[in-house]
């Protein structure tokens, strides 16, 4: 499943691990993104989502 949401383009976003001893190692930081089925365009579909626009109510969740 692709990382990004369809609604926002949000995706993943890198950086760093900085230690105590300030030694920096490289990581992700990956978006709550969900499967849900939902009502675009008068028709129902799958679509990839983060939880902060489903929250917000960007798209209509089908039943």
């Amino acid at each position: 499943m692709a990382k990004t949401c369809e609604i926002c383009n949000k995706g993943s976003q890198s950086g760093f691990n900085v230690s105590h001893s300030h030694l920096k190692t490289k990581r992700v930081w990956k978006p709550n993104i969900q499967r849900i089925k939902a009502v675009v365009n008068n028709e129902v579909k799958q679509i990839n989502i983060c939880t902060r626009c489903l929250r917000s109510g960007k798209v209509q969740r089908a039943i």
